[in-house]
């Protein structure tokens, strides 16, 4: 061995390295890779959790069917199949064979998956669009889906839900893509006019033709958290009007706090809220001898409970001074308590102070607007005690418009503040501004 190698590497290798050729292997499809945090989540971890983040709980994006699968009663679904529109209306380049791979891919014939389907026992007709199949973007075959399942369901008096997702109209169809907004809309409109029900629920995300049609119809319009809803994205906004945008614009909270939306809902509470919307709009019942019989001995009840209040001796002017100060008389949510057995609490106007005040006698509805931030607890016995003011004002009032849709589609067994078996309270928007996309149906 020579002395002048001894402190240096010699050009050959004496070692075999046991590393080398056993790079670490992960299978495909085993983790995903959470957009928020940039966390590395089992894939199954993922599935059985809602396709939430456990890290972050930012939400995944779901596909039609994963989708369907938490939503409906095992085994309940059933696929309308129907016709597709296929072609290339515009003639667009490669649009044919774009359309074949991604089917190819999917395993889906279109963007939307549409059936009929029992959440909770209750029947309806649900529409589920896939973001996998073109951003699930609205072509001439999407819209003669959900138009056709639409009027199917005005036939067999089913309410509607459906679940959008979607980057908007399809490009490469053009004028044909835009004529479905009206058609969708239409069809809705019929469905309405029938006195059926129709839930629309926004997910990440919903933007475009899709935003100006039938996503923003709903009697009731529900999204998921951070969902991103809008017609042109805030990127184009800023740019076109030269203005920084707020912040959390465009997300589903922006647009709960402005009326547009009724309800912000957590995917794993999603079917819980579904299933109780249904349960308290269960459609006009046929009158049987049954149920006449009931509507006499509810009217019996209310008439002998009349007669009891009659009783009842007169206030003077100071008693009633000294009732309304008292810091332990009911609020709101006694009331709610004791007079209705169910109870979904909804927030959108959509159309600036539309539907902010009155009560109506044919159904089991509660109109109010929102007066501040309450806690709903008693604070060293200041006036801090209510969960909401319902006030009643005349906003919208004056715009000729028929109050609260859904609503008015709830059947009633007595008057309004008799025997009750459900009740929705809407306070309105804190800053309402108008909204576009629901103003369609009134034109």
């Amino acid at each position: 061995m020579k002395l002048k190698n001894m402190f240096k590497k010699t050009g050959g290798k004496n070692y075999i390295s046991l590393t080398e050729g056993r790079k670490p292997e992960v299978p495909e499809g085993l983790l995903r890779k959470c957009n928020n945090c940039k966390a590395a989540i089992i894939a199954e971890d993922v599935r059985r959790g809602y396709y939430i983040c456990p890290k972050c709980h930012a939400y995944f994006r779901m596909d039609a069917w994963r989708r369907i699968e938490t939503i409906v009663d095992p085994g309940s679904f059933e696929v309308w199949e129907e016709a597709i529109l296929d072609g290339n209306p515009m003639g667009y380049p490669g649009y044919e064979e774009k359309l074949q791979n991604v089917r190819e891919k999917t395993g889906l014939d279109e963007a939307v998956v549409i059936g009929k389907a029992e959440i909770e026992g209750r029947k309806v007709v649900l529409g589920v669009c896939d973001g996998r199949f073109l951003m699930a973007s609205m072509g001439e075959a999407v819209g003669e889906k959900i138009a056709g399942a639409v009027e199917r369901a005005t036939k067999e008096k089913l309410p509607v839900i459906l679940f959008a997702c979607s980057g908007g109209a399809r490009m490469q169809e053009g004028i044909f893509s835009l004529m479905q907004m009206a058609k969708t809309a239409a069809a809705l409109k019929r469905h309405s006019d029938a006195g059926h029900l129709y839930i629309s629920v926004l997910t990440d995300p919903t933007t475009g033709g899709v935003t100006a049609s039938f996503a923003m119809l709903g009697d009731l319009i529900l999204a998921e958290p951070n969902a991103l809803i809008g017609f042109a994205g805030p990127r184009v906004i800023e740019q076109t009007i030269g203005q920084k945008l707020p912040k959390g614009f465009q997300r589903a909270e922006f647009l709960l706090e402005h009326g547009f939306i009724d309800q912000i809902v957590e995917r794993e509470k999603l079917r819980e809220t579904l299933g109780k919307i249904l349960k308290l709009h269960p459609g006009q019942p046929d009158r049987t001898a049954q149920t006449k019989a009931e509507e006499m001995q509810n009217k019996k009840q209310n008439e002998k409970e009349e007669e009891e209040l009659c009783q009842i001796r007169e206030m003077t002017s100071w008693e009633r001074v000294q009732v309304s100060r008292k810091k332990d008389r009911p609020v709101g949510s006694d009331y709610i308590r004791e007079l209705f057995d169910d109870f979904v609490e909804l927030h959108g106007d959509r159309l600036f102070w539309r539907r902010q005040g009155g009560c109506r006698r044919d159904c089991t509805v509660l109109w109010g607007t929102s007066h501040g931030h309450c806690t709903g607890k008693r604070d060293n016995d200041k006036r801090k005690y209510c969960e909401e003011f319902w006030n009643a004002v005349t906003g919208g009032v004056s715009k000729g418009i028929a109050p609260d849709e859904a609503g008015g589609k709830i059947p009633s067994s007595g008057s309004l503040l008799c025997r009750y078996t459900g009740g929705i309270l809407r306070p309105g928007g804190r800053r309402a501004r108008t909204g576009r996309g629901n103003c369609k149906k009134y034109l």
